[in-house]
């Protein structure tokens, strides 16, 4: 049982939060593009711009960085691998992800069928950054 190699962490984290922006990219685009205009201006929002997107895409670098550590955390105990990756994932998409969404939904901000579409290709999205960048980790 080794010390986490931070070198690695963050390596592996730019490499998820790739995964995780192109995801975002391709949803915000093209999937749900339309039905997100129409909700923010139902709420009398404006369209996400310049600003919000780049705080997006930072934070997804962040996200991408802390589920490489969480899995580098618990690789001790489950050992390396697809699985464990999968484990720190879907860990990250509960607390990031499902929370967030659904708190949403319960205020009425987005419609449900909007939300859950964004929920399912978010845990998409992070399992894949979450394997891409566990497989780019490896102890020192």
């Amino acid at each position: 049982m080794g010390n986490i190699n931070v070198g690695r962490v963050i390596l592996g984290g730019l490499l998820a939060g790739l995964v995780i922006n192109i995801g975002e990219s391709v949803l915000n685009l093209f999937v749900v593009a339309q039905g997100m205009d129409q909700a923010l201006k139902a709420r009398n929002l404006p369209p996400v711009g310049g600003g919000a997107i780049a705080g997006f895409v930072l934070l997804a670098f962040l996200l991408g960085i802390a589920t490489v550590l969480l899995y580098a955390a618990i690789r001790p105990r489950f050992g390396p691998g697809a699985g464990t990756a999968a484990m720190a994932g879907l860990a990250v998409w509960f607390f990031a992800y499902l929370y967030k969404g659904v708190g949403q939904d319960l205020m009425g901000f987005f419609p449900a069928g909007l939300t859950i579409l964004t929920l399912v290709w978010g845990l998409v999205e992070i399992l894949a950054g979450a394997l891409a960048g566990g497989w780019l980790y490896e102890e020192e």
